[in-house]
C-alpha cells in the first residue's frame, strides 16, 4: 500500500512516500480502508521526537481519518463508513496511508450523508474541545465560557460543541475573524487587538466567566484571571512552550482552578464519550471546520511544513489530505 511514513525522528522533509506493507489487523483490530486524513500540529511534534512516545519505524505518520471498512470484523461489517481520530501514538501506527489497523474501540461509525473531507477536519480538534469543555471544565448549560483564540481549530469547535450544550459563550480573536466565530455560534465577538477587550468582557459577565479557555496558548493570566468568577475554571491545553506568570493569590482566594489536559492521554473511553456528542453534530450538521488546503497523500510534508509556518495559504483553516487523491 502507498503510505507517508517516517524512518527516524526528523523534519517535515524526512517524510517519505512510498510503499508499505499492508497492516494485518490483530483480533481486536479493524481493516479500514482509508479515505481523508487531517493533518495535526501534534502529529509534527511526534515525527520530530519533541513528543516522546512509543514509535515503531517505520513509523506511519497521523492520527486521523475518514475510511471504509475493508472486511467484516466484530460490530463492524465490510463497507461501513468509519472514523478514528486516535492513531499515531502510544505504539499505534498513524493514519496517512491507504489502508490501517485501527483498535476497535477507537473505531466509530460516520453518520450518514456526511463528506469525509469535512468530517476528518474537524474530528480531533473537535474530541479536544469537547473533553477540555465537559469531561475537564465541566462545562454546564446555562454557564459563561470565555474562549480566546475561538477562531482556531480546537477554538471554534468548542465555539460550537459549547453553544449546543446550552453556554453562553464570549470568543475573542483577530478582527478577521470575527464572522466566522459568529458563523460558529458565539453569543458575543471581540478583537484580541482592542486594548478594551478586559472591560467589555466584565461588561457581559458583571460577576466574572465559569470558565477561561485560552486556546491560542498566551496565557496572560494577569490580565484575565480577573475577569473569572469564584470558583472559576481555567482550561490549559495549548502553549507547549509558554512560561506564564501566575497571581496565585487571585487564583487560590477565589476557589479558581487550572486544569490542564491532553487528548494524547484521553482513554478509549473519554473519546468514545466525545465521539458520542461528535456524531450528533455532525449528523445536524452544526459542526464544521474551515479547510485552507486539499491535497494528495504525495503532499504528506507540505502539509507538516503548513501547520509549522514554512509555507502559507491565503485561507485559515485545516490541511486535509487524500490517499486516494483529492474528492
Amino acid at each position: 500500500m502507498r503510505a507517508a511514513y517516517i524512518t527516524r525522528f526528523g523534519g517535515a522533509d524526512d517524510i517519505r512516500t512510498g510503499r508499505l506493507p499492508l497492516p494485518v489487523p490483530g483480533p481486536d483490530e479493524v481493516l479500514v480502508r482509508v479515505d481523508a486524513v487531517a493533518a495535526n500540529h501534534v502529529d509534527t511534534f511526534v515525527r520530530s521526537g519533541a513528543y516522546a512516545t512509543d514509535v515503531r519505524f517505520p513509523f506511519v505518520v497521523g492520527r486521523d481519518l475518514v475510511g471504509t471498512v475493508a472486511a467484516s470484523a466484530g460490530r463492524f461489517a465490510a463497507g461501513d463508513r468509519v472514523w478514528c481520530n486516535s492513531l499515531g501514538h502510544a505504539g499505534r501506527q498513524g493514519s496517512f496511508a491507504e489502508y490501517a489497523a485501527v483498535p476497535a474501540d477507537r473505531l466509530y461509525p460516520l453518520p450518514a450523508g456526511v463528506d469525509p473531507g469535512q468530517a476528518v477536519a474537524v474530528l480531533h480538534t473537535a474530541a479536544t474541545a469537547h473533553i477540555g469543555l465537559f469531561r475537564t471544565a465541566g462545562l454546564r448549560p446555562g454557564e459563561t465560557i470565555l474562549l480566546r483564540g475561538a477562531g482556531g481549530g480546537v477554538g471554534s469547535a468548542a465555539v460550537q460543541l459549547a453553544r449546543a450544550a446550552g453556554a453562553r459563550v464570549v470568543a475573542v480573536d483577530r478582527a478577521e475573524n470575527a464572522e466566522w466565530c459568529r458563523r460558529c455560534g458565539a453569543h458575543e465577538v471581540l478583537d484580541r487587538a482592542d486594548p478594551g477587550t478586559p472591560a467589555a468582557v466584565r461588561d457581559l459577565a458583571p460577576d466574572g466567566v465559569d470558565v477561561l479557555w485560552d486556546c491560542s496558548g498566551h496565557h496572560d493570566f494577569d490580565a484575565t484571571v480577573p475577569l473569572l468568577a469564584r470558583g472559576g475554571r481555567v482550561v490549559l491545553a495549548a502553549g507547549m512552550g509558554a512560561r506564564a506568570v501566575l497571581p496565585v493569590g487571585a487564583v487560590y482566594t477565589r476557589d479558581i482552578s487550572l486544569r490542564g489536559f491532553v487528548i494524547s492521554n484521553a482513554s478509549a473511553a473519554d473519546l468514545a464519550a466525545s465521539a458520542e456528542g461528535i456524531n450528533r453534530e455532525l449528523a445536524r450538521g452544526r459542526l464544521t471546520g474551515r479547510v485552507r488546503a486539499r491535497l494528495p497523500l504525495t503532499e504528506a510534508a507540505r502539509a507538516h511544513r503548513l501547520l509549522e509556518g514554512r509555507e502559507s495559504t491565503a485561507a485559515p483553516g485545516r490541511v486535509v489530505l487524500f490517499p486516494g487523491g483529492p474528492l
